[in-house]
């Protein structure tokens, strides 16, 4: 079972239903209602960081739109129904089944990605239970045993390599977090994990894995790694001046270790629909006099 897209796909799912259900009073639309996500937007993204912005809210609403409890929770007899069509088409399948293999003998590569494409921001470690104060190696432990879990919430094509590689260079010893190997990138992805907020100075540090990873740690036919910093938090300038324009690909993501429950999303709701509304007052007030 994968677990944690599970979690993680109930938890934007019912954000969505509250959207809707809650903040537009079941409509798939608000008089407002650009506006509205707006304001909660910045309500649960001071709370709980990035992942909340209004692009985000609004996929969320158009994900529960698509996906209503009557999709979800269909009848036997819809059910079967569905069933007997997806036969109907596995029946169509067996019946081109060579045209379909003459078809896959010369078909196309797939198209190339990039980093910024193969790796997400941000990632979700609910998995993890850590408190609200933990150390990077309190993170790394947690990590490990949940191993599969955080290869499912990396996405596909990653593999695993290795743990606390250590690095001698000069009379100093060095240790990598974590090592992956991305298939269709085709090349090792160096992970080093902060339990705060990144700093520019990470970016000089992974500077220097990537480099000696190019020289040590490449083989034949592989693409230069690609740094992944891990932090809880960026400066979206900081990150821009610390990593744009360097010899090595060098990607920071956010993580979060909780996700808000339903009631803290209907709370945000209650407030930020307050808000409007009570602006919205304050400003037929002021016609009104006029």
């Amino acid at each position: 079972m994968r677990h944690v897209n599970a979690v993680t796909t109930a938890a934007y799912w019912l954000v969505g239903r509250r959207i809707i259900e809650f903040e537009q009073a079941g409509e798939g639309r608000a008089e407002y209602g650009d506006t509205l996500i707006k304001r909660l937007a910045v309500d649960l993204s001071g709370r709980f960081g990035r992942g909340f912005g209004a692009v985000n809210l609004s996929q969320m609403r158009r994900f529960y739109l698509t996906w209503p409890p009557e999709e979800i929770f269909q009848t036997a007899s819809e059910k079967s129904s569905k069933q007997a069509r997806h036969l109907q088409t596995l029946d169509l399948a067996k019946q081109n089944k060579a045209a379909m293999l003459k078809t896959a003998e010369s078909a196309e590569p797939l198209d190339p990605v990039t980093p910024e494409a193969a790796i997400k921001d941000p990632f979700v470690l609910e998995f993890l239970a850590l408190k609200d104060e933990y150390s990077e190696s309190d993170l790394e432990d947690a990590l490990i045993p949940r191993l599969a879990d955080f290869l499912l919430e990396l996405g596909d094509e990653f593999a695993f390599v290795g743990r606390q590689r250590r690095l001698r260079i000069d009379d100093t010893w060095f240790r990598v977090d974590l090592v992956f190997f991305h298939r269709r990138l085709r090349c090792l992805i160096i992970i080093d994990l902060k339990a705060g907020r990144f700093s520019y100075a990470d970016a000089g540090q992974m500077h220097l894995y990537l480099n000696y990873a190019r020289e040590h740690g490449m083989l034949p036919g592989e693409n230069p790694p690609v740094g992944l910093i891990l932090c809880t938090e960026k400066g979206a300038a900081e990150a821009h001046y610390a990593l744009d324009n360097l010899a090595n690909k060098v990607l920071a993501a956010e993580y979060q270790t909780v996700l808000p429950d339903e009631q803290l999303i209907a709370d945000a709701l209650q407030r930020s629909r307050q808000e409007l509304e009570d602006r919205r007052r304050l400003q037929d007030g002021k016609g009104d006099e006029s």
